[in-house]
């Protein structure tokens, strides 16, 4: 599967998507960790993270899917 195909069906099949930099325990940067307590404070606890720090097409891909430059990136 394309980069493409696994980010619709990772947004198609979860309520709520978080892709970041790093998980919601160990965010990478300091954006990721404000989107984690973003969503935690909202009542947010069970929510789909995808580290795009593992995955160099992913990490691109998503900036493609969404037309937006940075990351995080929540759907």
């Amino acid at each position: 599967m394309s980069a493409q195909e696994v980010i619709k069906e990772q947004v198609t099949k979860n309520p709520v998507v978080l892709y970041m930099k790093g998980s919601p325990d160990f965010p990478q940067c300091g954006f990721s960790a404000n989107a984690v307590g973003i969503l935690r404070a909202c009542g947010v606890d069970e929510f789909f993270s995808v580290n795009v720090l593992e995955n160099p097409d992913i990490r691109q891909g998503i900036k493609e899917f969404a037309n937006w430059p940075t990351i995080p990136q929540l759907y």
